[in-house]
């Protein structure tokens, strides 16, 4: 009896109702596709390069002040001597102008590529080749990074071009941009393919000694094609800088100053020679950098 009221005066409990699980589909990101992981791979290289060359004022006022007491210096120490014939009226400051512009491309090229060195020293190319961007990407982000420092050199150089005796007016300039940018591209392409290949920065200038400076100077930079002995001008013939130089000289002269100094058939072919220049020396750093260590 006393158990049933025990029973009875126990409260019952309703049931609880569990709610219902509200489903809550929230969208996962997209993956990048494969073209902009390579366009990334590109704009972080090319980015990181302009920024460390901005970030070193020894080095932006080197630039600068190399090629302006190279022009002055050898420019004032040849005038006296310089004649050519059929060019009586070009003086050797205008004659090494176009020279010392692409001097600037090539000292650019040589200083923004060691870098490579530097960054595989302390293990950051390694991390970039170990991230989605392909190896083109990886060699055309640092190429499009040392080329953007060498035209942005170039460029404050050729504000001195009035001093040259260069007409504003008749500058060529969509031939002067096109030529710069290839030869940019193709001088940094052979940088970096020699680059990865050498382990110290001593090592990286005696090459450059060796193989790039002796391009410069056999590219009608210093010395014109006419006159020079017949292995010197077969030499400058073959060699893929004398087509930057002319190619500067036309564009900033005309076609009589850079015919006066070396054949009128170059006039034309400065584009599509310095395209397959900077087209082959890109491959080969793509494939240097490909290579298994």
């Amino acid at each position: 009896m006393n158990a049933e009221v025990s029973t009875a005066s126990r409260p019952v409990e309703a049931p609880v109702s569990k709610p219902h699980a509200v489903e809550s589909r929230v969208p996962a990101p997209e993956a990048p596709g494969s073209l902009a992981l390579q366009w990334a791979t590109v704009r972080v290289l090319m980015a990181r390069d302009v920024v460390r060359f901005f970030r070193q004022p020894s080095r932006v006022v080197g630039a600068l002040a190399q090629p302006i007491l190279f022009w002055f210096v050898i420019g004032s120490g040849f005038a006296g001597s310089f004649r050519v014939e059929g060019a009586q009226g070009l003086g050797y400051q205008q004659f090494f102008f176009p020279g010392v512009v692409t001097m600037v491309l090539l000292f650019s090229a040589i200083f923004a590529t060691i870098t490579v060195i530097e960054d595989r020293r302390e293990g950051f190319l390694q991390a970039v080749l170990a991230g989605p961007g392909s190896r083109l990407a990886v060699v055309l982000g640092k190429a499009l990074g040392s080329s953007a420092i060498a035209l942005m050199q170039a460029s404050l150089f050729l504000l001195l071009a009035p001093l040259a005796g260069v007409s504003a007016a008749t500058v060529n300039l969509p031939l002067l941009f096109t030529v710069m940018v290839l030869s940019a591209l193709a001088l940094t392409g052979m940088g970096m393919s020699l680059a990865w290949w050498v382990r110290s920065s001593a090592g990286y200038h005696a090459v450059m000694s060796i193989v790039l400076l002796p391009m410069w100077v056999l590219s009608g930079a210093m010395f014109p094609l006419k006159g020079a002995d017949s292995w010197l001008a077969w030499v400058m013939r073959v060699n893929p800088m004398r087509f930057s130089v002319e190619g500067v000289r036309r564009a900033l002269y005309g076609v009589e100053a850079s015919a006066a100094v070396g054949p009128a058939s170059v006039a034309g072919l400065e584009v599509p020679v310095l395209l397959a220049f900077a087209a082959v020396f890109l491959g080969l750093a793509a494939v240097s950098v490909s290579r298994r260590e």
